[in-house]
């Protein structure tokens, strides 16, 4: 059994976590410094107010009308949107970041070790499986799909929001990639279908959002539906070949939580890592940013 453990992302230069505390974080994506809300960035800045401010860029300011939506203030040279590059190992993606209302800019950083872990296992699976299947549901921006496809998978994209696949779209072309099958369309329902259908793959990224809304006004309830759907993605996944990873956001949801589930529904399972992702700023502290579990073979 794997002990339970805390992932940090990838190094890489186009981004680094600056400063963090006050309910907020100070990075840095490629050029550009961004200040943004944070709400388990409970403990105190090390910088002071007048650093951030004359670090940032742009900086994320909440409408008093909303808990989620905002505007940004920018600096005169801050130019939106911008691109980033992920270099490591043979892994070489391009992203397009642009400001929001709901303070994202279409990139978690934290999730780059997850890049590389599905680009490790497509690569060791390809000597055995031809062109390995890969699902990714709640697939945003793509980085996971970007990942699986440079790897040479067979790669189905799952989100619900039709500008987000646009997004992804844009990514895809920008790191000089192809043939990602794009799927607007309700997780749940897309994943009855598929085991209706009897079809499997072998891999399955599952990255759920705490609530949200689908394409014919499905709702999506994290804490209601979560079980089911993992139920129906142990029946989708490969037997002889395969890797699946959850991340989870929810502030409700431990790791613990998230193992409890995991066991019940995938029982023992080959080199299982599970914990905590976290973010470590230039001051040492290290912000958590989601609960994560994979295995594979």
């Amino acid at each position: 059994m794997a002990d339970i453990q805390i992932v940090t992302p990838a190094l890489w230069p186009e981004y680094e976590l600056i400063d963090s505390g006050n309910f907020q974080k100070l990075e840095r994506f490629g050029k550009y410094v961004l200040s943004r809300p944070e709400p388990q960035a409970i403990w105190d800045k090390s910088l002071s107010d007048e650093d951030w401010e004359q670090q940032a860029h742009a900086i994320f300011k909440r409408d008093r009308q909303s808990p989620e939506r905002g505007d940004w203030q920018t600096s005169p040279d801050m130019r939106d949107p911008w691109y980033v590059s992920f270099r490591q190992e043979q892994l070489k993606l391009t992203f397009k970041l642009a400001l929001t209302t709901f303070k994202h800019v279409g990139l978690f950083p934290e999730q780059s070790d997850n890049w590389l872990f599905i680009y490790d296992k497509i690569k060791a699976m390809s000597l055995r499986v031809a062109r390995p299947k890969v699902l990714n549901l709640f697939a945003y921006t793509g980085g996971a799909s970007l990942a699986a496809r440079q790897a040479g998978a067979d790669v189905t994209h799952v989100d619900a929001v039709k500008p987000v696949i646009n997004w992804a779209r844009e990514n895809m072309d920008h790191s000089e990639l192809d043939n990602i099958r794009w799927v607007v369309e309700d997780a749940v329902k897309f994943v009855r279908r598929e085991v209706r259908r009897g079809n499997y793959y072998n891999g399955i990224i599952l990255d759920p959002p705490a609530y949200g809304r689908g394409p014919g006004g499905e709702k999506w309830v994290l804490e209601e539906q979560l079980n089911d759907l993992l139920k129906s993605c142990a029946d989708l996944l490969d037997q002889s070949d395969f890797f699946f990873i959850i991340n989870l956001y929810s502030l409700g949801f431990s790791s613990i939580i998230v193992d409890n589930l995991m066991k019940q529904v995938f029982g023992d399972v080959p080199n299982l890592e599970w914990g905590e992702l976290a973010v470590t700023d230039q001051f040492q502290k290290r912000l958590p940013l989601g609960v994560f579990y994979r295995f594979g073979i």
